[in-house]
């Protein structure tokens, strides 16, 4: 039987901008929503159909660096100019290589959050990117 994957080995890649080094990629969901839809010949039952599918937002994780290529792609967002991009995410095994790949499909970010700051303490200063994506495809 096969040991299963370490969750630190893994690369995200988004179109045009190469950036390394995320520490936490978390919200990689979906799920489907049920409808009720009773049929009038059958009074005491309620079908459950399938509905729309939802997938969360990706939440990336890094150490504030010199580029602002991520800020940069946020700032597009909140000038109202979104600029769509495809993520990857990437898992990869001991010996560095590809094992499992999500595709992100027309995402852009949604959230930025800075890094909390406090002089007694000599944490790595962290900012964190939210991303708003339409669909999860698995490769």
């Amino acid at each position: 039987m096969a040991d299963p994957y370490r969750g630190y080995n893994f690369l995200v890649e988004i179109d045009g901008i190469t950036e390394a080094g995320f520490q936490e990629c978390s919200g990689l969901d979906s799920s489907t929503d049920a409808v009720d839809y009773r049929e009038g010949s059958d009074p005491n039952h309620v079908r459950k159909l399938t509905g729309l599918n939802k997938f969360s937002p990706i939440t990336l994780k890094r150490g504030i660096t010199d580029s602002d290529k991520l800020w940069g792609w946020r700032q597009s967002v909140v000038d109202g100019r979104a600029e769509r991009k495809n993520i990857s995410i990437v898992l990869l095994n001991e010996a560095r290589e590809e094992k499992w790949r999500w595709n992100l499909r027309r995402a852009w970010p949604s959230k930025y959050t800075a890094p909390t700051f406090n002089a007694t303490s000599n944490d790595v200063a962290v900012e964190t990117l939210e991303i708003t994506h339409e669909e999860v495809v698995k490769a």
